[in-house]
């Protein structure tokens, strides 16, 4: 058994992915897991609140003094805890139950089987915040889907967690329309009651105004880019590779590095990762896309710097460095970089925990690490922030004042820092059932992987922190590393911000991923692009830049 993270930085749904990637090939190798709209209106529905209207709905911020970190969050990045705390050693962060024993029904994604309703961690947790808890865990892959037909019905569960991927179509108006005003209960000093939810940073809080109301609890997130260029430091070192330290100097190492004879790539897909170097509004969040520019709106698809990537990744295509299986989109990238089939992967900052303790068990020398980022010219790079909160969690309009208060008792139980008895049982679960300790550590049991997992996690938690105690080293590598890039990130026009776009324009840019991954492959040209971008403009891409530029000089920016 290996012992778990304990890391809490709210995923977008690449880093979703990413998780369950890692998570389903730590369970094949034995190994457990890793753990807004406008105005004060009740009915609009476009827009988004910020300004002087939003600071009388958000929560007065109270940092939580209840454990300190080992390394302090410093440039938007996350906290990192390295030490493992004996369970004698642990705080409490709520001393009495807040829930009034009533009964709650959830509805939440879930990636794998989901667990039964009586199971150990349920139960434990239940019993400790107050409230009976009856999970209704839907197929994460198809949750859009069932969040849809839900929000359309006239029964909805009492509450419901909602990945802000899933924010698409009629879903926001949906939110504004089905889910209760949280406002009587957190804005201001009434969050008070909710030490926990008070220490959750106002910047998450601002992005759960939906509908011109304090209507979520947040997962918050680290702002700092989340994508890491990965590279097998073991083989770098062992070749003798300097790290590149500019694009051009990445395809030179990259022709050099390639042998496909011997079926050893050097590098996987990069997309994500060149939107970094040459510093491309990013984000899942398309309204991260836009950003003011000398008094004009900008769309990320109209600037050099969107072209300009592009036609990088197309030369590592082009040039052959890039792994077959990637240009055929097929196999998982994780697995090649570990097979040592290609030398450089992109993916989510967790995996560098996640695909060390994974590799460590059969490979003892197994090292990885991450770039930091460089710019187009090699200099220091512009890195653009992404948003604060992604996963949101609702309870309905139907709701009772005490249902809400129960509610809020599990966010606050589930948002307690690490280093207590709350965070435990909501990471871990019941010792002796769900983990076990050895050396010091908490290791989760194959019950403790297949039940503590998702649900709890995502009705409540604290500000982003790392801890992986059983890695203390990979804790400090991945921290300082966002410390590093977030020295280097700016927040764009609209970041932190929850927008619901006008459903007339809503789709107008879904096409441009897929054209995007034609360009880098081959298959189409980068004036295919700009005729895309010219074809978006005359469709509704001005229309709604306009849209943009009046809501942005209507309420102003958050950040």
């Amino acid at each position: 058994m290996t012992p778990n993270s304990a890391t809490s930085s709210a995923p977008s749904r690449r880093s979703f992915l990413a998780s369950t990637a890692v998570a389903a090939a730590a369970v094949a190798g034995g190994v457990p897991l890793l753990s807004a709209c406008g105005g004060s209106q009740e009915g609009r529905k476009e827009g988004t609140t910020s300004g002087k209207d939003a600071q009388k709905i958000l929560p007065t911020f109270v940092a939580s003094s209840v454990v300190a970190p080992d390394i302090p969050a410093k440039n938007g990045s996350a906290a990192g805890f390295s030490k493992a705390i004996a369970t004698a050693d642990l705080k409490t962060s709520v001393p009495k139950k807040l829930g009034s024993g009533g009964k709650l029904k959830i509805m939440s994604p879930f990636w794998g089987s989901p667990p039964k309703n009586d199971n150990p961690y349920y139960k434990a947790m239940n019993e400790a915040i107050g409230v009976e808890v009856t999970w209704q865990n839907q197929d994460g892959n198809t949750y859009d889907e069932k969040l849809g037909a839900v929000l359309a019905s006239s029964e909805i569960p009492d509450a419901v967690v909602v990945p802000g991927w899933n924010l698409v179509g009629k879903i926001p108006s949906a939110v504004n329309a089905k889910f209760a005003d949280l406002g009587p209960y957190l804005s201001g000093d009434k969050v008070k009651d909710y030490p926990n939810l008070a220490a959750v940073p106002t910047d998450a809080w601002q992005r759960s105004i939906f509908g011109g109301q304090l209507r979520a609890i947040p997962m918050p997130a680290s702002y700092v880019p989340n994508i890491a260029s990965f590279y097998r430091k073991d083989i770098f070192e062992k070749e003798g590779y300097d790290l590149p330290g500019s694009p051009a100097e990445f395809l030179a190492w990259a022709k050099e590095a390639t042998s496909a004879k011997a079926k050893v790539w050097a590098c996987d897909d990069m997309k994500w990762s060149a939107w970094n170097f040459f510093s491309v509004y990013n984000g899942s969040d398309k309204a991260l896309w836009w950003n003011l520019v000398d008094g004009k709106l900008v769309n990320r698809i109209e600037t050099e710097e969107y072209l300009e990537a592009l036609e990088w990744v197309r030369k590592l295509y082009a040039a052959g460095v890039v792994h077959p299986d990637a240009k055929a989109v097929q196999g998982d990238a994780a697995n090649r970089f570990t097979a040592g089939q290609s030398l450089v992967f992109n993916g989510d900052l967790g995996y560098w925990y996640g695909l060390t303790v994974e590799q460590r068990t059969q490979k003892t020398d197994f090292e990885m690490g991450a770039f930091d980022i460089f710019g187009a010219d090699g200099g220091d790079p512009t890195l653009w922030a992404g948003q604060p909160a992604n996963i949101f969690t609702f309870i309905s309009k139907k709701a009772s004042a005490q249902q809400i208060k129960d509610f809020l008792a599990i966010a606050n139980f589930c948002a307690a820092p690490y280093g207590t008895t709350e965070r435990q049982l909501t990471q871990y679960g019941v010792e002796g059932t769900d983990f076990e300790r050895k050396d010091g550590l908490p290791v989760k049991t194959t019950v403790g992987v297949n039940e503590v997992n998702g649900a709890f996690d995502y009705t409540g938690d604290p500000a982003a922190f790392v801890a992986n105690p059983d890695q203390p080293e990979i804790t400090k590598l991945m921290v300082e590393w966002q410390q590093r890039m977030g020295a280097f990130t700016k927040k764009s026009s609209f970041y932190g911000l929850t927008i619901t776009e006008p459903n007339r324009w809503s789709n107008l840019a879904d096409n441009f991923e897929q054209l995007e991954d034609d360009v880098v492959r081959g298959r189409k040209k980068i004036s295919d692009v700009q005729q895309a971008v010219s074809d978006w403009k005359s469709k509704g891409g001005d229309d709604l830049r306009d849209w943009y530029k009046k809501l942005l000089d209507d309420t102003g920016s958050a950040s």
